[in-house]
């Protein structure tokens, strides 16, 4: 089964079943759902290589992502993907595992495959990777930190918005030793969530204890790992806010097996909003950054970018707000915040 046939059942030249398929506007409608009538009859997949070399467009998108482990990252996947088949587009999906190595081949692999456009959503990729892109004028959207100049749109996150949210929560509730989990601060992104504490902090007056401010690595590990820090110091805090959910997941566990009652001995707040925060005991209380949204986003500006027929000189620039979730895991200060309790016999 080949185009010929599928335009001899359908009585169109072979040229308009061509444009039919790759749905190009100027085909006649009526034309074009007798095409694709004869496409579903005869369960026809029309080859999408020789599509590409036939109209210059691969209708692929590429997609790096950090870590596919973090469960941050496989919903915005899901709805990235869900947009692309309904524009008729592919996704090249790469997880870096924040190895700059591989970053270098998933690039290669996109170039190779002549891709679109690459929604870069790692919120710390190291910019010199991404020279061959910018050079071929592959349209690029970045996460948080990205560069400008033609073809490159950024998402710009409101951190602060959020963050500042959590500490007024925090501090309705009487806290005022409230300690900060970061993420790696050689990432962009974990240093403008920091700067946001601090800034939100200072905003209402709370002193800001660097003793409590410790560098965490935006996983379990690390959250259990930055909370056994916080707990050694003669003043342990009343709070914790976390960079992101993971890290505070890691401050559950270690609260739980040290015999720390959530929320009653100490408070917790995330940042991201993976789906299992709400389902964990007590139910996370956190700063959301929609991942839905963060897709959208970084879809429409690449369709945005290619549909444009003279390109930009600056690139486009969409914000995504961050706001408070609350949930069961903070609660009113109680008075003791010298040492942590010890697990009852």
């Amino acid at each position: 089964m080949d185009i010929r046939e599928i335009a001899k059942r359908a009585k169109v030249s072979t040229a308009t079943a061509s444009r039919a398929i790759n749905r190009v506007p100027t085909v006649k409608p009526q034309l074009a759902k007798r095409v694709w009538n004869v496409i579903e009859e005869l369960g026809y997949y029309p080859n999408t290589q020789a599509r590409a070399l036939v109209s210059g467009r691969s209708r692929i998108f590429g997609l790096i992502i950090s870590e596919i482990t973090n469960p941050f990252f496989p919903e915005i996947v899901q709805v990235f993907e869900r947009i692309a088949v309904q524009h008729q587009y592919e996704i090249l999906l790469t997880s870096t595992g924040n190895d700059p190595k591989r970053v270098e081949t998933a690039v290669r692999r996109m170039i190779e495959r002549r891709v679109e456009g690459v929604a870069v959503m790692t919120f710390g990729m190291e910019e010199a990777l991404l020279e061959d892109l910018k050079l071929r004028k592959v349209p690029l959207v970045f996460a948080d930190v990205g560069l400008s100049g033609p073809h490159v749109s950024n998402i710009r996150i409101d951190y602060l918005h959020g963050i500042r949210q959590a500490v007024q929560h925090l501090a309705a509730l009487r806290h005022q030793k409230i300690g900060f989990i970061s993420g790696p601060l050689r990432l962009k992104s974990a240093e403008a969530r920091r700067q946001a504490f601090i800034r939100s902090m200072e905003e209402i007056g709370l002193p800001v204890d660097k003793h409590l401010l410790v560098e965490g690595t935006h996983t379990i590990e690390g959250g259990i790992a930055a909370l056994g820090q916080l707990l050694s110091l003669p003043t342990r805090p009343t709070a914790v806010l976390c960079s992101n959910d993971m890290t505070a997941l890691g401050v559950m566990r270690k609260s739980y097996e040290d015999g720390i009652n959530i929320p009653q001995d100490l408070s917790v707040i995330g940042f991201d909003d993976i789906h299992l925060a709400q389902f964990v005991l007590p139910a996370l209380t956190t700063v959301q950054m929609s991942q839905a949204e963060l897709a959208r986003l970084a879809f429409n500006a690449l369709l945005t970018e290619v549909q444009r027929e003279t390109s930009s000189t600056t690139g486009t620039e969409y914000v995504l707000t961050t706001h408070l979730v609350l949930r069961e895991s903070t609660h009113l200060v109680s008075g003791n915040t010298r040492r942590p309790p010890g697990r009852k016999s």
